[in-house]
């Protein structure tokens, strides 16, 4: 598995009816393929079905988490199902309907909701079905893994934090004062929420830095490049840099200013994408910050994986790494390259090591 390594030293319900022929009482279910496996499995690994689902994969961090996933199926001897829903939730719902309606004995999904809202349903499907389920960045606060056998696992990362580091890197760069915009992800997703929110922190530790606007612009960079068109003509010369809840949107703004000659405005981003780090490379872009996506896309179908086979035990996982921060880290000109070239580490995937990059658990 390929993995970004660290410097020198993250609705639609799936309908009961749907799945109602295998809705059986705990009686039938005990031994039932499809129903009732439990967390503690016993599968032969040759058994053991691997799927990867997320967006899409025209943002390149998505695609980076499937291929993770495909790295990680190959060095157990399997492939990965790579599935993509074009944040569409009720397609997304469909194909983990469909998953769900088949053989689940040794399933093991690693899932990226497309919002909180649409967690719920896919947490209950797995359940009911008996598949082993890892899901990443996106699930209502209220809602608590430890209260599940066969939701093993939910990761994200503190976008608090990397929301103020971005922006704090930013305030440094317009020279601690002058105006900016944000534009924010899909807003039904708590690193959106988060990311946000770490900006709000960042504007009340940099009084002299204003937030002109802030933008939807769903993750995508399609969007952001049409939004920040909007925005320069709005904001003109007042405008001094641009905050972007991940890179994708920050990529689509570099665009738009490259369009309009404005080489005068400083560019964050989050998820460490090739193109960003060859921007801040070459002094286009600002900063990022590194979730991993390859590390992403491998860890969770190496956590079912564990599960699935008996090499863990659920009832083994603690509390705090069944909902948990992983680590990340800023990236900024000084320390780039150390980021620019990938090194392969296949020792984070083994079943006594899959919590390593645990930064705590989910406050």
């Amino acid at each position: 598995m390929t993995r970004i390594t660290r410097p020198a030293v993250a609705l639609v319900s799936i309908s009961l009816a749907a799945l109602a022929f295998t809705a059986c009482s705990e009686e039938s279910n005990a031994g039932d393929n499809n129903n009732g496996s439990s967390a503690s499995g016993a599968c032969d690994p040759s058994d053991v079905k691997l799927v990867g689902q997320v967006r899409n994969e025209s943002n390149p961090y998505e695609a980076s988490w499937l291929d993770g996933g495909d790295e990680f199926a190959e060095s157990v001897g399997l492939t990965q199902e790579r599935l993509t829903y074009d944040g569409d939730s009720t397609r997304q719902q469909e194909q983990i309907s469909q998953l769900l309606a088949g053989d689940t004995e040794c399933l093991v999904m690693n899932i990226l909701p497309n919002g909180d809202s649409d967690t719920p349903p896919i947490v209950e499907g797995a359940e009911e079905a008996g598949a082993f389920l890892v899901t990443q960045w996106n699930k209502p606060a209220d809602m608590n893994v430890t209260d599940y056998d066969q939701w093993l696992s939910h990761i994200t990362y503190n976008g608090v934090e990397s929301g103020k580091q971005i922006g704090d890197a930013l305030a440094e760069a317009i020279g601690g004062s002058g105006g900016i915009v944000a534009l924010q992800g899909i807003l039904d997703t708590g690193a959106a929420k988060d990311r946000f929110a770490g900006l709000e922190e960042s504007l009340a530790a940099n009084p002299d830095v204003k937030l002109l606007d802030d933008q939807t612009a769903n993750f995508s960079r399609a969007e952001a490049l049409d939004v920040t068109k909007t925005l320069l003509t709005k904001h003109g010369d007042e405008l001094k840099g641009i905050w972007a809840a991940n890179d994708d949107m920050a990529l689509g703004a570099l665009e738009a200013l490259q369009q309009a000659g404005r080489d005068d405005v400083a560019v964050v981003g989050i998820d460490a994408v090739p193109d960003a780090l060859t921007a801040i490379q070459d002094g286009t872009m600002t900063a990022t910050v590194s979730s991993d996506g390859p590390w992403q896309g491998g860890i969770g179908l190496a956590i079912g994986y564990c599960v699935a086979t008996g090499e863990l035990s659920v009832d083994d996982i603690a509390d705090e790494d069944r909902a948990w921060y992983a680590e990340q880290f800023l990236i900024q000109e000084d320390n780039v390259a150390d980021f620019l070239t990938p090194a392969t580490d296949e020792a984070d995937f083994d079943c006594d090591n899959v919590f390593s990059r645990s930064q705590g658990a989910i406050s």
